[in-house]
């Protein structure tokens, strides 16, 4: 089958460092493009991909007959824009994650996507780790009983006030950059949505450094209790816990960066001191995230993880944002 040629708008460091090797890396994608002005940005694409054609703008990427998807990886507040742009064009688009700022800007993303019939996603990548496909299929096979309580924690500490992370104006903070991690993994697994809200917000120079947020999820496996920390300036840590009247499942090890801090492992306790460990060495997320696009686009499988499902996430942080209180510790 004719592989799908990839474009890539910007020579973000994300984009060198992961998305690009995995589109050159994934079976029936092929890197054919970037765009970029800078000979020094791009040199670090051709060092893997010799063959890859240099646009100096994102316009004339676009307008290449060659390419079939494009990748945008740039900053958050350009995110709608360029994802809109890349449909006029014809392309099919894999935007970074938050695809949108607002939930009711993604509502025109998904109008711009079924009137072009061309695939738009967001790069949320967890959902095609297995590791993320098997706690979904422990909830949902009762091996911890009724679910009663969801937990989840990401945190890293970033000290670089020029990071667009810690400018407003990019839409940045912890809730976009990671919150869409903490609280979609808790959807995706339980196929729940929130119904009741609180939060506790640090700013700093318009941004959330610091979000607790905590409420109660409703869905199949019936109503729980959820809790979610996520912040730019503790120590790295990275944890999800499904706990249920006869069991627990717990990813820990970095479940959103996998394998990069530590080796992708899920656990699943049940009484008896039972523990079932799975670790999954070798499996690269962005890699499936490419090849699950390209089945998509050249056989009409359905995408794992669509818009309306991204836009429900957003609509939990833009709720987040309009309930929560601001602290001071």
């Amino acid at each position: 089958m004719k592989p799908v040629r990839w474009g890539i708008l910007g020579a973000a460091n994300f984009a060198k460092e992961q998305m690009a090797p995995a589109i050159h890396a994934a079976k029936g994608a092929e890197l054919a493009a970037l765009a970029t002005s800078s000979p020094e940005k791009a040199a670090g694409f051709l060092a893997f991909c010799p063959g890859l054609k240099i646009h100096s703008t994102y316009e004339a990427l676009l307008a290449d007959p060659t390419i079939d998807a494009v990748y945008v990886p740039l900053p958050n507040h350009l995110h709608v824009e360029w994802t809109l742009k890349a449909l006029t064009a014809g392309k099919h688009v894999l935007t970074e994650k938050p695809i949108a700022l607002q939930a009711s800007e993604i509502d025109q993303i998904i109008a711009a996507r079924d009137a072009s019939g061309l695939l738009a996603a967001e790069a949320y990548m967890i959902v095609h780790h297995p590791q993320w496909q098997l706690a979904k299929k422990w909830l949902e096979a009762g091996e911890i009983g009724t679910l009663r309580h969801v937990d989840a924690a990401f945190t890293y500490c970033l000290t670089d006030m020029e990071n667009i992370r810690n400018r407003p104006e990019a839409g940045g903070g912890s809730l976009r950059d990671i919150g869409v991690y903490t609280f979609g993994s808790a959807r995706f697994v339980t196929a729940s949505e929130p119904v009741d809200i609180a939060a506790r917000l640090i700013l700093e120079n318009g941004v959330d450094t610091f979000a607790q947020v905590s409420g109660i999820m409703d869905g199949p496996h019936g109503r729980f209790t959820y809790e979610s920390i996520t912040s730019m300036r503790l120590y790295n840590r990275q944890v999800v816990t499904f706990q249920g009247d006869k069991g627990m499942i717990r990813l820990d090890g970095g479940p959103f960066n996998a394998n990069y801090n530590d080796i992708a492992e899920i656990e699943l306790h049940q009484n008896g001191n039972k523990v079932i460990t799975e670790r999954f060495p070798t499996a690269n997320h962005y890699v499936l995230q490419v090849e699950a696009f390209g089945r998509s686009v050249r056989e009409g499988v359905a995408y794992p993880c669509p818009l309306e499902f991204i836009r429900g996430t957003q609509a939990m942080i833009d709720t987040v944002f309009k309930v929560g209180v601001e602290i001071t510790l």
